[in-house]
């Protein structure tokens, strides 16, 4: 009875040590995961993700890393720039883990050493350049830091992948000049835009009354065109109806009769104007020889004559 009680508890105990064993060998890797294995202290091999079974009492689970991207925050330190201003900067670097053995033997803490390096590296970036230039020059200094980490982190089988600026953070008294100086430049910007609003209205009055000035010169001078076209050609029209009408009292005068008739129209003529300016006039000076007025319409049918001939002479 005491024999059977004994072996039994030897069998409990031996179960014990074998689950405990087996609990101690087998190792489940996740997903994205390494483990790095070493056999009596002396790095053996790397598990990926996947069941594995170990060596009892030789091999044992040294390190295990995340092969996922990670992200963390690099501390707020104070820099110097180029113009001795100092500013607040933080930032965010994310890396990631290529290789898990030299990132278990090839530094203590990669992630404690790339941040130092980080702040080191970005306080000799932001020395670099001037304040101004540090707000707009973000993604060079971004791009600089992750070059300089990169060659670093190589060694240790880490890959940093990039590093974004958070704040720069100027002290109070920067903020308000810098304020200040905004707003002189707003208030620049904005006294040269209403000039030069100013000057393009003059300029384009200038120009609108230029064109006004030349299209009424041009419409003046068209008119003195048109005038003095209407005015040649009316004097040529009269011209032209007074010769036609010369030219028919000429033919007239050849015609029988016509001498007669030239002599009668002549004598009404003058006896009518004479008429009219005995009426309009108070006072009169008859001519000498007003009872002879057969000699005057001789005189009169005398210079028609020799127009006339003249006339057609020339026609």
């Amino acid at each position: 009875m005491i024999f059977e009680n004994f072996a039994f508890w030897v069998a409990i105990a031996t179960a014990f040590v074998v689950i405990i064993i087996i609990a101690k060998t087998a190792v489940v890797v996740p997903q994205q995961s390494a483990y790095v294995v070493e056999s009596l202290g002396k790095f053996s091999r790397t598990l990926r993700a996947g069941f594995h079974i170990l060596i009892p009492f030789i091999e044992r689970s040294a390190y295990r890393h995340s092969l996922k991207e990670l992200a963390f925050d690099i501390p707020e330190q104070i820099c110097i720039t180029k113009d001795n201003v100092q500013v607040g900067v933080d930032g965010v670097l994310y890396m990631q883990v290529l290789d898990p053995e030299r990132a278990s033997y090839g530094i203590t803490d990669y992630q404690f050493a790339i941040s130092q390096l980080a702040q080191t590296t970005l306080r000799s970036e932001i020395g670099k350049i001037d304040l101004d230039r540090t707000f707009e020059e973000r993604s060079m200094i971004n791009h600089n830091v992750v070059g300089e980490l990169d060659k670093a982190s190589d060694p240790w089988g880490v890959k940093v992948l990039r590093y974004e600026i958070k704040n720069i953070n100027p002290p109070p008294d920067v903020v308000s000049a810098m304020e200040k100086q905004m707003r002189a430049e707003r208030e620049k910007r904005a006294v040269i835009l209403t000039s030069e609003g100013e000057r393009d209205a003059k300029i384009n009055e200038a120009e609108g009354e230029k064109q006004r000035v030349i299209k009424e010169s041009e419409a003046a001078k068209q008119q003195q065109i048109n005038e003095a076209d209407g005015e040649a050609a009316a004097i040529l029209a009269v011209a032209k109806a007074t010769a036609e009408g010369l030219r028919n009292v000429a033919n007239a005068l050849v015609v029988e009769g016509g001498e007669s008739a030239m002599k009668l129209r002549v004598a009404e003529s003058y006896i009518e104007q004479f008429g009219q300016l005995a009426k309009e006039a108070n006072t009169l000076v008859i001519p000498a020889n007003l009872s002879d007025i057969a000699s005057m319409i001789s005189l009169a049918t005398t210079i028609m004559s020799k127009d006339s001939k003249q006339d057609v002479s020339k026609a």
